[in-house]
């Protein structure tokens, strides 16, 4: 493993914690309502569905989506 990678983090990554998903190294944000967001990153996608989905956080690379997550679908 190459430490500049080690560090910086390329991947793609979720961390779920109860009601709070947490996305690193994404691409975009292709679709995005109360009941549902789609976010592309490097190898395809990922369906987050529930009820009241908010994104609380939002930087260059890095998301936190709150709200009642009942399902998440890789594409």
């Amino acid at each position: 493993m190459n430490l500049r990678n080690y560090i910086l983090e390329n991947d793609f990554k979720i961390i779920y914690l109860t009601n709070k998903l947490n996305i690193v190294n994404y691409s975009d944000i292709s679709h995005f309502d109360n009941n549902k967001i789609i976010i592309n990153y490097k190898d395809g996608s990922v369906l987050i569905s529930g009820k009241n989905l908010v994104v609380s956080k939002l930087v260059s690379d890095e998301l936190l989506i709150e709200g009642s997550i009942n399902n998440i679908e890789f594409r």
